[in-house]
């Protein structure tokens, strides 16, 4: 994919720690009860990845917005020129979670629509049904933040990467895709709802995450059986944060034995799912390392405390993330 323009203005706040520390006693106590943990990390695992942008979806508007024309942005109409329209003039935009890689949705875009959303940061599209203009979230106030947009070897097709502020599907799932289709024993089976995760499309260390919670649930349901590794892990401190331990160290006699790429690989798979298993007993969840890393802190939250005192949704999203960040 050919990089089109990364747009301006998408610095993340950090986490304020005097903010932390101050309600850190009050958060561990209930965190501490495991209906808040579970509550939590259900709720984080459909609604941390969008809190951010939640806060501030008031600051998200198309009404005093002006878009320029193309031709007021040098270079604009040379680009939509060299792009390969269909026959209707349109090219496929899909919309990918900036932080996750998960694909939101896909629709289609004009010229009008690719000059808008990289003028307003905004995803706007063409609806084919309505035969129009349409910016994503002006009625469900579900806005997807554009940060980045790039174009493919063909010059037909887009992506818009960014941040959704909400659910990207108009049923209320996090992306339009939560249905897998197969084929076995000679007949099609689809399955998928929107009101599940499992058939969403996940990348490894989803899936990976999917795994461990999965064999932790199954030994704790059938508590006489013989527990899996991971089970196992998952009940023992001690020896889960040994075997932590244990493969840092060697992953780093990797480097200090000269072992190669592929030791060093293999010791950080190792060290990377015992290190998932310690976030699922921590009922940390892998996006909240992604926002971690992508530098998403509470910020924003703080800012607009007035309506989050009254969303207790957000306020456990806040639980969640500050534990997962400060917790031991």
């Amino acid at each position: 994919m050919q990089e089109v323009l990364p747009i301006g203005g998408t610095t993340r706040p950090h986490v304020s720690k005097t903010y932390v520390r101050s309600h850190s006693a009050a958060l561990q106590r209930c965190w501490r009860r495991e209906p808040c943990r579970r509550a939590a990390a259900q709720i984080c695992k459909e609604r941390l990845l969008q809190c951010s942008a939640q806060a501030q979806s008031s600051d998200y508007t198309t009404a005093n917005v002006e878009v320029e024309p193309e031709a007021e942005t040098e270079g604009m109409s040379a680009w939509l020129d060299g792009l390969k329209w269909d026959t209707g003039g349109l090219v496929a935009v899909i919309a990918q979670h900036v932080d996750t890689g998960e694909v939101l949705m896909q629709a289609y875009a004009d010229r009008a629509a690719l000059n808008e959303t990289l003028q307003t940061r905004l995803a706007t599209f063409y609806s084919r049904s309505r035969k129009g203009r349409w910016c994503k979230g002006e009625t469900s106030g579900h806005f997807i933040k554009v940060l980045k947009v790039y174009l493919d070897c063909d010059r037909d097709s887009i992506i818009y990467q960014g941040e959704p502020v909400g659910p990207a599907c108009h049923t209320g799932a996090r992306t339009c895709y939560f249905s897998s289709v197969e084929r076995t024993d000679a007949r099609l089976h689809e399955e998928g709802d929107h009101a599940s995760t499992s058939n969403m499309p996940a990348s490894s260390l989803f899936a990976l995450e999917g795994i461990i919670q999965q064999r932790v649930q199954q030994h704790s349901q059938d508590a006489g059986s013989k527990p899996s590794w991971t089970a196992k892990l998952a009940g023992n401190q001690g020896l889960l944060c040994s075997k932590i331990r244990e493969e840092a160290g060697e992953l780093c006699e990797t480097l200090e034995g000269r072992e190669g790429q592929e030791r060093a690989a293999s010791e950080m798979a190792d060290l990377l799912y015992h290190s998932m298993v310690l976030l699922h007993v921590q009922v940390c969840l892998l996006v909240c390392l992604l926002v971690c890393l992508s530098n998403i802190g509470i910020t924003p939250l703080i800012n607009h405390w007035s309506s989050i005192r009254s969303n207790w949704l957000l306020f456990m999203i806040m639980q969640c993330q500050m534990l997962c960040r400060h917790m031991t």
